[in-house]
């Protein structure tokens, strides 16, 4: 995000609901590896006045500073010497929606494993399917989430309490909470499932109730604003390095031989700008931010054309979401979360280049990648648990300091407390003169793509 975005912020825009003020000593007062002892052994704390500047850049200070005003700040994540919840009253609810993503497991074994060991909440329910399960004409169960339960979860791919999307209604999913008595609500899931958590969030606040609504940010695609990394994206781009480096032994291994990879990125081309990046065998990098043309001299056929005569092989990499012009008189079509269903533009790249290449009556062996499933599906790396469980576990420190409304970011370096209306507002794109992009350009040696040089 741009320094001038961040100068717009407000401090209403950064502010963090409370449910009211937290007056419980914590638990975690007495806590320490060896078992319950003085506050001394434990006290990694910290305060609600500890902030974390949202643009570091000397330009952005000085501009706040000859202004006259404080510069924006996201509230520091982390455990509070206080707690708004009563430990052994809690009632906890946990769920997953959207898309699967790795990492899923990792977080709800992290909270579970926080909620109980930490703070001695033993009262913790898994909601089936996302949001359906709070709506009882679906008739999924709840699920009772023990520590022994979901010691060997991160080992898994998925999620234990499956996924859905869909539009239900804020009040009907409140309506059941209320009757769960639930205290807490995790909400793990990207932008429809935050939307979802805002709503309900909203309606909790109207009606006056004590309920806490924590959102994980998960998005494969690493598209939420304002949080410089989702979980799973780090598993994501060393699957797809590696796919991309099959790709490229296919390609070399065939005369005039092209691979072609689809990756996710529905809206933002992270994963594709930074699997190319990282395996350094691609030549070219489509991705929804950056139009390109398939015609023309200034075209993708074009340049294969030259590549192929020159070197023998190619290896191209699409976002999913790239090239969506290509498709505009089949009209629009959403999923149950209201996002957009983009075409395939995989297999449209994979027909166009082979009919090209058959026109001009010239050989090539062209080898189509679509890994998504098996990459959305698989466990999370190291990296990824590592950072799952830090997510999880600041999710829980807020939720029982009564903060809502929020989710669990990182931002330089630091977990910050983001108000969820605030990382909804807008999707996060890759920047086509930023670093990452120029980055790709200048790894894969890419031409411009564009026959009249349109940035999207």
């Amino acid at each position: 995000m741009t320094t001038e975005k961040n100068l717009e912020l407000g401090e209403n825009d950064l502010a963090i609901d409370s449910l009211g003020q937290a007056k419980i000593p914590s638990p975690l007062l007495g806590f320490n590896s060896s078992g319950p002892e003085s506050a001394s052994h434990w006290d990694s704390f910290t305060e609600d006045d500890s902030r974390i500047l949202v643009n570091v850049s000397t330009k952005s200070l000085g501009e706040n500073y000859t202004c006259g005003r404080d510069p924006a700040s996201f509230e520091e994540a982390g455990a509070r010497r206080a707690i708004y919840f009563d430990s052994s009253k809690v009632r906890a609810a946990i769920l997953t929606a959207g898309g699967l993503c790795p990492g899923l497991n990792d977080v709800i074994r992290a909270l579970v494993m926080t909620l109980h060991y930490r703070y001695g909440v033993h009262n913790i329910l898994g909601v089936k399917y996302g949001y359906q399960g709070l709506l009882p004409e679906y008739g999924h169960e709840l699920i009772p989430l023990e520590a022994k339960k979901v010691s060997h979860i991160h080992e898994f791919g998925g999620t234990i309490l499956g996924s859905s999307r869909g539009g239900m209604l804020s009040e009907d999913m409140v309506d059941s909470l209320e009757r769960l008595n639930i205290n807490l609500l995790f909400c793990i899931g990207g932008d429809g499932t935050l939307k979802g958590a805002h709503s309900i969030a909203q309606e909790v606040k109207k009606r006056g109730l004590k309920l806490s609504v924590v959102g994980i940010p998960k998005t494969i695609d690493n598209d939420i604003g304002m949080v410089a990394r989702s979980f799973g994206f780090e598993t994501a781009v060393a699957i797809a390095s590696d796919v991309i480096r099959s790709a490229h032994t296919e390609a070399i291994g065939a005369p005039h031989g092209v691979g072609l990879v689809k990756l996710m990125g529905r809206d933002s081309g992270f994963i594709a700008a930074t699997a190319a990046l990282a395996q350094s065998d691609a030549n070219y990098v489509l991705i929804p931010e950056i139009d390109f043309d398939l015609d023309g001299p200034g075209g993708l056929l074009a340049h294969l054309e030259k590549r192929l005569e020159n070197r023998g092989h190619a290896v191209i990499v699409v976002a999913e979401g790239a090239g969506q012009k290509y498709f505009e008189t089949q009209g629009e079509q959403k999923d149950a979360s209201g996002n957009i269903l983009h075409k395939d533009i995989g297999m449209f790249l994979a027909d166009q280049i082979k009919a090209h290449f058959k026109t001009l009556k010239k050989e090539i062996n062209l080898k189509y990648i679509d890994p998504s499933y098996i990459i959305r599906s698989a466990p999370a790396n190291a990296s990824d648990q590592v950072y799952c469980s830090f997510l999880g576990q600041k999710a829980v420190h807020a939720a029982m300091a009564g903060k809502t409304d929020l989710l669990i970011g990182q931002w330089n370096d630091h977990f910050v407390h983001v108000p969820i209306a605030l990382a909804i507002r807008e999707r996060k794109k890759v920047d086509p003169h930023g670093v990452l992009w120029t980055s790709v350009l200048e790894g894969t040696g890419q031409p411009n793509l564009s026959n009249n040089n349109r940035i999207i």
